[in-house]
């Protein structure tokens, strides 16, 4: 696999484009377009919410439905949440403008929206920026990157990943782009995420590849444990590559996984380690476990843990936490047996053996904890399981951004 530059322009065959249609913004692109002239198949994933936005039951319709999807639109700031009938008639309004202007149907446009719940959307603002974007899109890699910007809310920072493989000696690209910062305790995926491929693929293995694919990425992530209302991933292959359709589990859709699942990660550790008003990436890993599902109760109880994220912030390496968020999470195991470490680009520290002080130093715990990216790795020495999950510190500059989110 090759690490390589770019977004959801990366893939051949894939548009991009971004515009300010000032739905709540007065000063930044709010909107932006992902096109692929030639049909795709989609899959998706969508949140588990029992309150779901009008743009999820639109797309849950598109996805399962549609044979083709040529397009999606999305807009920031306003998140067509808790909109009725209206809200969703906006959504079928914004594929018809689509339709219009690029003459491809609305039922292969998907729409994804983010922002304030409650609000309905300026429908005329949606469709002068959906004429904009039509004019504006470009394959450019920068195309790709401001589209990523367009999406933001209260994220301080672009998110977006892309990567090669080889598949029938044909070069399969997967990009991606995504937004999320709060509101972010993921049960399917996250926020809002887009990835393209050119890989000629079934859509079928294109759904269970995401499905799958997510629960080691998206689902392994939370900021505040609270689940959105919007959250959708969306994939779509338009077969650009060329290589031999992707109809099996053999090798060719292994080499496939491998990209996604690289992409998909990047995505979501850029989603944690941009957390609203976070100051680092806090990644905790569980080694030596029984099970998978005992590795990843562990290891989100953690993430999930208010105190601990409290403590990491303050550079704090108050295991006790730790220990007691592993006890409560509900998975069975032995705290006498338990090792823990702290780990960043300072160096690596062995906290607790076997569910113990090692007497470790203060400074140097400091001095690691003080870093963009840290990580806890505790190994449980029951197996051969393990889980990874990413989450943030929680700071004052949280309770700031949400006591007046809405102004």
């Amino acid at each position: 696999m090759k690490i390589i530059e770019g977004g959801v322009t990366a893939a051949k065959g894939f548009e991009a484009a971004s515009t300010e249609a000032r739905i709540k913004y007065k000063d930044r692109k709010d909107m932006a377009l992902i096109y692929s002239e030639a049909p795709c198949v989609a899959a998706g994933t969508f949140t588990t919410n029992v309150v779901k936005a009008a743009p999820v039951k639109w797309d849950q319709e598109i996805v399962k439905n549609s044979k083709e999807v040529h397009a999606v639109v999305i807009n920031s700031g306003i998140a067509n949440a808790c909109t009725g009938a209206e809200g969703y008639s906006y959504c079928e309004q914004t594929a018809q403008a689509v339709e219009r202007l690029l003459r491809i149907p609305a039922s292969s446009v998907l729409v994804a929206s983010t922002g304030v719940i409650g609000m309905q959307l300026p429908i005329d603002r949606i469709r002068d920026g959906v004429a904009s974007l039509t004019e504006g899109k470009a394959d450019t890699i920068e195309a790709g990157l401001e589209a990523a910007k367009a999406i933001m809310t209260t994220d301080t920072k672009p998110k977006y990943a892309a990567a090669q493989v080889e598949i029938g000696n044909k070069t399969v690209t997967v990009g991606g782009m995504c937004k999320g910062s709060g509101m972010i305790h993921p049960n399917m995926c996250t926020m809002l995420s887009f990835v393209t491929t050119d890989a000629a693929i079934t859509k079928e293995l294109l759904q269970k590849a995401l499905s799958e694919d997510i629960k080691d990425t998206y689902n392994m992530v939370s900021i505040d444990g609270d689940t959105s209302t919007n959250d959708t991933v969306l994939l779509l292959a338009n077969g650009a590559a060329e290589n031999p359709v992707i109809d099996s589990e053999n090798e060719d859709y292994a080499a496939f996984k491998e990209a996604l699942n690289y992409v998909n990660t990047e995505l979501a550790k850029k989603i944690a380690g941009d957390g609203e008003g976070a100051t680092c990436l806090f990644e905790v890993k569980i080694v030596g476990a029984e099970t998978k599902e005992q590795a990843v109760t562990l290891s989100k109880s953690v993430i999930t843990s208010s105190l601990t994220k409290a403590a990491i912030y303050g550079h704090d390496a108050n295991w006790g936490r730790i220990l007691c968020a592993m006890g409560y999470s509900g998975a069975q195991f032995d705290p006498d047996r338990v090792d823990l470490y702290f780990e960043s680009v300072a160096g690596k520290l062995k906290i607790i053996e076997n569910g113990v002080s090692t007497g470790y130093s203060e400074e140097l715990a400091t001095k690691i904890l003080s870093q963009e990216h840290v990580t806890a790795i505790a190994d449980m020495k029951m197996g051969e399981a393990s889980a990874t999950a990413w989450g943030c510190d929680l700071t004052h500059e949280y309770v700031n951004i949400n006591a007046d989110y809405r102004s």
